[in-house]
C-alpha cells in the first residue's frame, strides 16, 4: 500500500511539473577529480539556465564548498536530525547553483531509523520537483550506504583516469552497481587525460570492457585535459568554467554537456517512463532490508 501511495503522489507531483533527474558522479578511487568536475559540470548546466542541485554525499570528506570558498552552517544531518528545515541546508553557489553539503555521522540506510528514512525521501521529494537536475557527489569507492543509493539513481557518470589502477576501479564500480539494477544508464568520461588520443582509448577500453563482460552498453561523454588552470581555479576557489571561460578544458566541458544533453533529448520518451522511478527504487531497498 505505501508503495502505491508513493507511486500516486509522484504521479501527481510529475503532473504538476517535469520531476528532476536524479544523477550520481561516481569514480572507483578517490584523486580523479570528481568533485571538481561535478562542480564544473553543474556550474555549466546552471549557466545554461538549469535548475541544478548537488548533493555532497562524500561524507565526512566533501569538499564542494570549498572548491567555491562558502563556509558550510548546516548540513544535510542537520535537516535529518529534525534541526532544520530543508531550505536551510540549502545553500547558493554560482550561477545560481544550489548546494547540500552531507556532514558527518550518516551511515548505511539499513541503520537508519523509519522517521529519518522518510525525512530523507521527503527530501529527495522536493528537490526532483524544484530541480532540473539533482547530482549526487559521491565519496570514492562503494559502501553499503552508497550502493544502496546508487541502486536507485537513474543515471551514473563514472570518471576515470587512464591509469590502469583508475580504469579497473572504475569498472569494478560499474560492475556493482549493475548487478544491482542492469538497466542503469552509465555514462562514461576520461578527466586528465594528456591527449585526445588516450583519452579515447580509456573511455574505449571500459566501453569494450562493460560490453564483454557485462554484456552492457554505455555512453561515452568524451575526456578533459589535463589543464594547468584547474589547479590555479581549485587555490583561487572558484570553479575553472567560470575563471577560466577560454581555456581549453572549460571548452571541452562545453561540449561535452551538450553531449550529455543532447543524449537525455534524444530519450525524452524513456525519460517521462522512468519519472519517480529513483524514489520507488530507493524506498524499496530500504524496506527490503527492514525485513
Amino acid at each position: 500500500m505505501r508503495d502505491q501511495a508513493e507511486t500516486l503522489r509522484l504521479k501527481m507531483l510529475g503532473q504538476q511539473g517535469e520531476l528532476g533527474r536524479a544523477i550520481a558522479v561516481v569514480s572507483g578511487k578517490g584523486g580523479v577529480g570528481k568533485s571538481n568536475f561535478s562542480m564544473n559540470f553543474a556550474t555549466t548546466l546552471a549557466n545554461k539556465g538549469k535548475k541544478v542541485v548537488i548533493v555532497d554525499m562524500d561524507i565526512g570528506m566533501g569538499n564542494i564548498n570549498i572548491l567555491i570558498g562558502k563556509n558550510v552552517s548546516y548540513s544535510l544531518k542537520d535537516y535529518l536530525e529534525g534541526n532544520k528545515l530543508l531550505d536551510e541546508v540549502i545553500f547558493e553557489g554560482p550561477c545560481d547553483l544550489k548546494y547540500i553539503s552531507g556532514g558527518s555521522g550518516m551511515s548505511g540506510v539499513l541503520e537508519w531509523s523509519e522517521e529519518l528514512f522518510e525525512r530523507l525521501i521527503h527530501a529527495f521529494e522536493q528537490l526532483q520537483k524544484n530541480f532540473d537536475y539533482i547530482f549526487f557527489d559521491m565519496g570514492a569507492g562503494a559502501t553499503s550506504w552508497s550502493l544502496d543509493l546508487l541502486a536507485s539513481i537513474d543515471e551514473i557518470i563514472v570518471l576515470s583516469t587512464a591509469e590502469p589502477t583508475s580504469i579497473t576501479d572504475a569498472y569494478s564500480m560499474m560492475k556493482y552497481i549493475h548487478m544491482r539494477d542492469t538497466d542503469k544508464q552509465f555514462y562514461i568520461l576520461c578527466n586528465r587525460a594528456y591527449s585526445k588520443e588516450e583519452g579515447l582509448e580509456t573511455t574505449e577500453r571500459l566501453k569494450r570492457t562493460m560490453k564483454r563482460f557485462l554484456d552492457k552498453e554505455v555512453t561515452i561523454l568524451g575526456s578533459l585535459p589535463e589543464d594547468s588552470v584547474v589547479r590555479k581555479a581549485v587555490r583561487e576557489q572558484v570553479p575553472f568554467s567560470l575563471a577560466y571561460p577560454d581555456a581549453l578544458i572549460t571548452k571541452t566541458l562545453q561540449l561535452i554537456v551538450a553531449r550529455f544533453m543532447e543524449h537525455r533529448a534524444e530519450e525524452v520518451h524513456a525519460h517521462d517512463q522512468s519519472a519517480g522511478k529513483f524514489l520507488t527504487k530507493l524506498r524499496s531497498i530500504f524496506s527490503k532490508g527492514r525485513d
